[in-house]
């Protein structure tokens, strides 16, 4: 068998999903020990996981995103605080394998489809490459059972992911690597050559997760007094730390003076 082939197999052979409880909190495995995915019994809409939250750091830059495109589902965290928290948004979910899909409907509480939000059983490169000018916000976290580098990372893959960002306004994509991992330097290369450089980095979490977002459409040129009221409006609105993570983009990308601009 050919390597590329078998890479292409590996790819899709559909991973062994489990589920655990511990102390109020089931979380997803695909066939490891890695965490896919967390939910708080009690809380089903709570961003359990630190880089779940981090996520939606983009929405400084956006705060009102029309139509949010997740790529890899997982336990349903980012969808279920869109959906949730963004209730003027669309919502489209794109999901390789049906039975993580049917997991997280019957474990981890995701909403069934509505005009407002619906699910794909689809592959994320196809399917945003197909998509040009569809969204307004791109959230892209997809693994495999490994768990150490995303499955999609290619530069086609990123410049789809740009093609399918609305060109009116801020289009704002947020992905999830691994900062410890070779996989990190690749996709910032990747991505920074498909955004012309528009990218910025937060700080890396406890568990190594780096998000990264990168923007299209309109230049971002504003001051940081106006984004400081923008991430107190943002935390009284959806209790997520947006301050903090307004300091941690400064200080990650070596922000000086009283602009950002990108």
């Amino acid at each position: 068998m050919s390597k590329p082939f078998a890479q292409l197999l590996k790819r899709f052979r559909a991973p062994e999903i489990s589920l655990s409880e511990e102390r109020g909190v089931r979380t997803l495995h695909f066939g490891s020990v890695w965490i896919q995915g967390a939910m708080r019994i009690a809380d089903p809409f709570h961003l359990e996981l630190e880089y779940t939250r981090d996520l939606f750091a983009g929405l400084l830059f956006n705060p009102a995103p029309r139509h949010i495109t997740l790529i890899g589902l997982g336990a349903a965290s980012a969808t279920k605080f869109a959906w949730k928290e963004l209730p003027k948004a669309r919502i489209t979910n794109v999901e390789i394998n049906p039975a993580v899909i049917a997991c997280a409907r019957s474990h981890f509480a995701l909403p069934a489809d509505s005009r407002r939000m619906h699910t794909v059983c689809a592959d994320g490169e196809a399917y945003v490459a197909g998509k040009p000018g569809s969204t307004n916000y791109l959230i892209v976290d997809a693994y495999d059972a490994a768990a150490k580098g995303p499955v999609l990372s290619s530069p086609e893959f990123y410049g789809h992911c740009r093609a399918a960002l609305a060109l009116e306004g801020t289009g704002v994509l947020a992905v999830n690597l691994f900062g410890k991992h070779a996989s990190f330097r690749l996709n910032i290369g990747n991505i920074g050559r498909a955004f012309d450089g528009r990218m910025l980095a937060l700080p890396a979490t406890d568990r190594g997760n780096v998000i990264v977002l990168a923007f299209a459409g309109e230049p971002i040129d504003v001051a940081l007094a106006d984004m400081r009221k923008q991430a107190t409006a943002l935390k009284a609105a959806t209790g997520l730390e947006y301050p903090q993570w307004l300091s941690g983009l400064r200080a990650a990308n070596r922000i000086e003076g009283d602009r950002l601009v990108t």
